[in-house]
This record gives structure tokens, C-alpha cells and sequence, in this order.
């Protein structure tokens, strides 16, 4: 069963926001076994929504479209539907009276004409319910293809997707199962894994697809699986990863199911009730930032020094004088004062510490471009590892980023 993606806005093609529904929408239809065909991105003009809606009509058994569905003159995805059913708009008054009441309780300027044309839809379209706004859903039939209309503020959209779209979808459709486990490497290249498993990539059964998805630092191997029998795939892609992991133990840091690898520091550090802090030099705070995105994160990250000058080192982290003068400010020695400071000023029971040369100028240190040192403190010890992440800036903070990571959880799990 296949899919398509049409998101409407002319901010999407100048690149002013970047498209986050496809992905989730994509995920989301994967779940439940329908494949994606393709994604579009069109303008707000009549003519290129008719155009995108036909084409992918040949394609496709579900057209999921988001965007263009607001009260102002170039939201224009209902005029397009309309036209491309033969259809005319009708007031739906259930959704006049949602809007009248989200304005009442909600919204602290009156409700205008141009907010009350949002409660007209398709005569020919099933409503969807959005909770969370005043632009409905719709839900239209051409032949045997169904045409499913969201609006494009991704909070309203994923409300739709979930409690109204997929529900429907499951109900209506026949699909297929879609199995996929995922495999996270770090410490070797994509071409250098091919390598190692090249054998065992051959001997997969068809049904078995293999991905190798790079990413700053790490390499994902997705396996998919796609029939009609879940136990079946189940049970394969099972005996296929358990063949794969004596071939890459040395490099395996585990599967990945929807979790990234913060939010596996942050079980770890919750289930063993341990804290942690950071003090970050060329990461830019990018380490906490990315811990501090995950719900409940106050429970095991006590906080942050953001250390980026030396004098900051010296004066918050009491990095003293003469081990930089010693040693450098981008050495494994400063990362590890750095790190055990850290730890002590937050009472935490591990700090990560990082410092290097992130370019595009080295700053106050001789180091190449590229070199990082990243230290943790455990509640034992501290060390500090060096690593060369390239020359690009980008790439070595994200990299570092993942390394760092990598590094705290092996320690954890050493407890």
C-alpha cells in the first residue's frame, strides 16, 4: 500500500521553514505498514496543488496534504480540493461553533468574518476534528483513492494524524506489515562496515532490505522486513541480527527503537538515580541542549557551564594558570580539570567536559583544526580521549556531541 506527501506553502520552497510533517507523517504511516511513494512541496497557487493532487492520484491509495488550510488569501488547499472534486464549499456548523468557542475562551481578539470562513468545507468532505484549531481536516474520496487534507501547524497536524487519520486508515485499509530494528555503530565508516559484513548482507532473505544510514560519528544499520506474516518477518529479522552481531561487536553500541542516544543516557542515569553536569567549551552547550530536550530531564541533569573564552575556564571552572600555559587550553589535561571542577560545583556524580578546535581559527591554542578533547568524571575517576573530527565546524561539534555521549554511557553501565 503506498502513500504520498503534498505539503503546500510557498515557505517551505524559499527554505524560510523547514518541513518537519513529512517526516513525522511518514513515520507515522510506516507504523502502521503503508509505504511512502514520494514527497512534494508546492506553492501556494491553485493550478500546482490541482496538478500535484492528479498526479499523485496515479499513484498512490492515500494523498495526505498539509498546509494552505489558514483564514488569509493565500491559503487556497480548500479552493483547490474543491475544484478538483467538482465540489462547492458548505458551512459546517459544528466547526463554526468549535471556532466560536476556541475565540470565547482562547484567543483575546474578536472573532472576525475571515476566522468564521474557516467553518466552510467541501460539501463532499468527512470533517475531521482538530482539538487544537480552527482549521478542520477533510477526509475526501476519488474512486478508490483517499485524499486526506491537514493543516500545516505541525502541533494540529500531529493531533490529526494520530487520533484521527491513522485510526481511519488502519479501519479502511488492508496493509502490509512493515518490521524494521534498527543497528547503531560508532568508531567506523560506512564503506569500512560494508566490508565486514559483506557476506552476510548476500545471504539476507528477499524480504529483508538492509540500510546503511551515516550520521556525524555513527552508522545506522536499519533492517526492514515487508509481508503478510508479522510472526514470520518477526522471526527473521530476529535470526538476521543475531547473525550480524558477532561481525560488528567490536563497533555495536545497540539497537535503536525510536530512542536516540540522549535519551538512552538520560533511562540510564533515571534508572540508577546519577546526575550529571557539563561544561563545554567549542560544543557550544550542545551537549546540555540536546540532554534538555527530553521530558524530565531535571531528575539527572544538574546544569551546564558553558565555558567558551579561557578566561571562563579559569574564573567559573578554576582551571589554573599554569596547567594552560603547561598544557594548552585544547589539551586532554585542561578537559579533565574541567570535567572534575564541573562535577564538584554541581554535585553531580558524572561531568562530561569538552575542548578543541572547531575552527574556522584555532583561538587560543596551536592544535590543528579539527582536535577535540572530551573528558568525564565518574564517580571514581576521570580521563580525557582525544579525537580528530575533521575540518568542518559543523561536523566536528556534532560529532563530538554523539562521542561524548558514546563515552558517558559506557561508563554508566560500568556501574
Amino acid at each position: 500500500m503506498l502513500a504520498e506527501i503534498i505539503t503546500i506553502g510557498d515557505e517551505i520552497l524559499i527554505g524560510q521553514i523547514v518541513d518537519t510533517n513529512s517526516a513525522f507523517i511518514a513515520k507515522e504511516l510506516n507504523k502502521i505498514g503503508v509505504s511512502v511513494f514520494q514527497i512534494t512541496s508546492v506553492q501556494d497557487d491553485n493550478d500546482h496543488i490541482i496538478k500535484a493532487l492528479g498526479e499523485a492520484e496515479e499513484r498512490a491509495n492515500v494523498v495526505i496534504v498539509t498546509g494552505g488550510l489558514g483564514p488569509t488569501k493565500d491559503d487556497v488547499t480548500k479552493k483547490a480540493f474543491c475544484e478538483f472534486f467538482q465540489d462547492t464549499l458548505v458551512k459546517d456548523t459544528k466547526v463554526l461553533a468549535y471556532i466560536e468557542h476556541l475565540f470565547a475562551k482562547y484567543i483575546s481578539t474578536p472573532i472576525s468574518d475571515i476566522n468564521r470562513q474557516q467553518a466552510w468545507v467541501p460539501s463532499k468532505a468527512m470533517v475531521l476534528h482538530n482539538a487544537h484549531g480552527t482549521a478542520p481536516g477533510m477526509w475526501m474520496q476519488s474512486n478508490e483513492v483517499s485524499f486526506i487534507s491537514l493543516p500545516g501547524v505541525p502541533f494540529e497536524m500531529k493531533n490529526l494524524m494520530v487520533n484521527e487519520v491513522i485510526p481511519k486508515i488502519v479501519e479502511k485499509f488492508k496493509r502490509p506489515y512493515i518490521i524494521h530494528k534498527t543497528l547503531v555503530t560508532y568508531g567506523l565508516g560506512e564503506s569500512a562496515i560494508a566490508e565486514k559484513i559483506e557476506s552476510w548482507e548476500e545471504n539476507l532473505p528477499s524480504f529483508i532490505k538492509m540500510a546503511y544510514l551515516p550520521n556525524l560519528g555513527k552508522v545506522r544499520l536499519r533492517l526492514t522486513a515487508k509481508g503478510t506474516n508479522k510472526k514470520v518477518l518477526e522471526d527473521a529479522i530476529e535470526q538476521a541480527s543475531q547473525e550480524l552481531y558477532p561481525l560488528i561487536g567490536d563497533i555495536l553500541y545497540g539497537t535503536e527503537d525510536e530512542e536516540t542516544l540522549e535519551e538512552v543516557v538520560a533511562k540510564l542515569l533515571t534508572q540508577k538515580e546519577l546526575t550529571l553536569a557539563t561544561a563545554e567549551s567549542f560544543t557550544g552547550g550542545k551537549i546540555a541542549q540536546q540532554l534538555t530536550s527530553i521530558p524530565g530531564a531535571s531528575a539527572y541533569f544538574k546544569g551546564s557551564v558553558v565555558s567558551y573564552a579561557t578566561e571562563t575556564k579559569m574564573d567559573v571552572l578554576g582551571v589554573p594558570l599554569d596547567s594552560i600555559d603547561k598544557h594548552s587550553v585544547v589539551s586532554g589535561e585542561v578537559a579533565k580539570i574541567m570535567a572534575e571542577n564541573v562535577k564538584h560545583l554541581l554535585k553531580a556524580n558524572f561531568a562530561i567536559a569538552t575542548t578543541g578546535n572547531a575552527g574556522p581559527t584555532k583561538g587560543d591554542s596551536d592544535e590543528e583544526i579539527g582536535t577535540v578533547y572530551i573528558a568525564i568524571a565518574t564517580p571514581e575517576h576521570v580521563f580525557a580521549e582525544k579525537f580528530n573530527m575533521g575540518n568542518h565546524r559543523e561536523r566536528i561539534v556534532q560529532k563530538s556531541v554523539h562521542k561524548a555521549l558514546e563515552l558517558l554511557q559506557k561508563e554508566i553501565l560500568k556501574i
